[in-house]
């Protein structure tokens, strides 16, 4: 896909209260630990991750997403009754039923003539926003936009904890579908896109690339429900690998598609799964590392917020500056891959 007329506006987000380290959540897991002759330190050097945040008790995924909205709307310059459409994107939601944009609907006070409703699929749902966001915009559909996402990590967490503690059958072979659930994180971004042609922001989302190899779809599936909470499984170290592959492939359309090249982007911000991921998919696609803005080590995996507020801090640290390019790359269960591009 290629956009002419679609500029993004303004990032805002919202960073949860808790700092919940590796190290503390290991503590929790010492008798598994111990039974099982595990070192400490253990998921920080897997993961790279070496802490998450977390809400007080009660946040809601409205709630977090509703306090990133705002700030957005109110660093885009629009006036609320401007919004057309609001997209909720996250893995978590309040309900199942009503759509969890229409809690953050009404709590921004939004138009009624807005549409909403929620997008989902897996941590690519911000990025599926943006690209649902920006057809809508090139074919002046509407006249702006807004993409958010909360994601509340406590609940699988907590979970998971819960249930390593309690399974004695667990072994060493047999516990690392768990360990990727630990590595989750809570956060909550939004985006105010608009119409060039109505106001130039001077920043422009020019296109993207996707594919979908669902072959393998049975390698992280969560939502599992048992007397603990919500379970999650994931084979990490084959989905590294089938993610990776997707990812080969879509960045091949991806170049071809905006006709950009490797060495002309200036600036990469990926959803972020763990060190390894970032390591091989980096030197599966033959791109510099270093040009690679990361928040992983403090943040954790924050499922559909991951990617756009790693690219909202980097803007507030100047890693992204006027008359440069972004991409942004995700890979989301299922297995789907989707990137996209940013000229600055």
């Amino acid at each position: 896909m290629r956009f002419s007329q679609v500029c993004l506006h303004s990032f805002g987000y919202e960073l949860p209260p808790r700092v919940v380290s590796s190290a503390a959540i290991e503590e929790r897991l010492a008798p598994l630990y111990q039974r099982l002759k595990l070192p400490a330190g253990r998921l920080e050097l897997m993961s790279g991750i070496s802490e998450r945040r977390f809400w007080d008790a009660g946040t809601r995924p409205s709630d977090g997403a509703v306090r990133a909205g705002a700030k957005a709307i109110a660093a885009s310059g629009f006036d609320p009754a401007e919004i057309d459409c609001l997209f909720f994107t996250g893995v978590s939601r309040d309900l199942m039923e009503p759509a969890t944009a229409a809690f953050v609907h009404r709590q921004l006070g939004l138009p009624e003539k807005c549409l909403i409703y929620d997008i989902s699929n897996a941590c690519l749902g911000f990025l599926n926003g943006m690209l649902t966001l920006g057809a809508m915009l090139e074919l002046g559909q509407v006249r702006c936009g807004l993409i958010v996402s909360g994601e509340t990590a406590e609940n699988l967490v907590e979970s998971t904890i819960s249930t390593m503690l309690a399974d004695q059958s667990l072994t060493r072979k047999s516990i690392k579908s768990a360990f990727a659930s630990l590595t989750i994180g809570s956060g909550a971004v939004a985006l105010a896109m608009g119409d060039r042609r109505r106001r130039d922001s001077g920043h422009y989302l020019t296109g993207g690339s996707f594919r979908a190899n669902t072959s393998f779809n049975d390698l992280c599936q969560g939502g599992q429900e048992n007397l603990a909470g919500t379970l999650m499984a994931t084979d990490s170290e084959e989905l590294l690998k089938r993610g990776v592959e997707t990812a080969h492939d879509t960045w091949a359309d991806f170049l071809q598609e905006t006709g950009w090249t490797a060495e002309s982007i200036n600036r990469f911000f990926c959803h972020q799964v763990g060190s390894a991921h970032a390591k091989l998919l980096f030197e599966t696609l033959g791109l510099d590392p270093a040009s690679n803005y990361q928040t992983l080590a403090g943040l954790g995996n924050v499922g559909s917020v991951s990617a756009p507020i790693t690219m909202a801090l980097g803007l507030e640290e100047g890693a992204l500056r006027s008359g440069e390019r972004a991409a942004l790359l995700g890979i989301g269960s299922g297995i789907n891959c989707l990137m996209l591009g940013v000229e600055w």
